[in-house]
């Protein structure tokens, strides 16, 4: 025999009971069609109409020249042919970097380069979760050991100015997404420096040597510590040596080194 239909009562009970659960999804989907109403789902690159939050549209989404492997394990930087296991370019070999690994997830090109510039001047938090996404796709290998994630610092002049550093809101939402720990005050700038753009590849080596420290009060939380440091671009690569020497200094156990875009028209220098 079958098994018996529950009571016409117990249905009308389950029904009942399911009520809450199922406003509450009805409630959720009225509230997300309302807020599309407000502010519409646009592409984050063109700002045309899109059916989802968030996202791109197919043309921006083909004009980023995202960085896969075959790479560089020490600097990021794609190299010609795979070779089956880790491969170290003769950039790295000629000139080993104070940082353990760095990675990037696209090259500082195209639709690229008008997101990071949106971002860090035109105000558009908004971007940050699209980014971070892709942070966490791409440093998966770097992220999955790390104990603290550290933005590269803003100049306090700098910061003033734009109101926010870029690098801190992506290595705060790469932490949200990680669950790593997120500490912006363990590295800081001791002092003013010029605007890294137009320099020559030595020029922003010695703009920004020496300009980092961390503070004696902070140096337990980077001691013996796997520190992933988040900027948004790495062009020669004199910024994130000079943030990996004072986090060395600190006694980091490893530094890696995560940002979205590279510059690969030029070499990286890790002095």
């Amino acid at each position: 025999m079958g098994e018996m239909p529950p009571p016409p009562a117990l249905s009308r009970m389950r029904r009942i009971a399911t009520w809450p659960q199922t406003l509450r999804v009805a409630g959720g989907h009225a509230l997300s069609r309302l807020s599309d109403l407000v502010v519409p789902p646009l592409c984050h690159g063109c700002h045309e109409p899109m059916t989802g939050h968030n996202t791109l549209c197919a043309i921006c989404w083909g004009g980023i020249d995202f960085i896969r492997a075959p790479l560089c394990d020490r600097l990021g930087i794609p190299m010609p042919f795979d070779t089956g296991g880790p491969m170290v370019s003769a950039a790295a070999v000629a000139d080993p970097p104070v940082f353990d690994r760095a990675r990037a997830v696209a090259h500082h090109t195209g639709t690229m380069r008008t997101l990071i510039h949106d971002l860090k001047f035109h105000d558009r938090d908004d971007l940050v979760r699209l980014l971070s996404g892709w942070l966490v796709e791409t440093g998966h290998e770097l992220h999955r050991d790390a104990d603290v994630i550290v933005p590269v610092p803003l100049g306090r002049l700098r910061l003033i100015k734009r109101r926010f550093n870029q690098a801190a809101l992506l290595a705060r939402a790469i932490s949200g997404r990680t669950g790593i720990p997120y500490d912006p005050l363990s590295l800081v700038r001791t002092r003013r420096t010029t605007s890294q753009v137009g320099l020559t590849r030595l020029q922003r080596a010695d703009n920004v040597r020496g300009a980092f420290a961390v503070p004696p009060t902070r140096r337990g939380r980077i001691e013996d510590r796997k520190v992933l440091l988040v900027d948004d671009v790495m062009t020669t690569g004199a910024t994130a040596a000079a943030c990996a020497k004072a986090l060395r200094n600190a006694g980091a156990e490893r530094i890696d080194v995560l940002t979205l875009a590279l510059v690969t028209n030029q070499v990286l220098v890790p002095i």
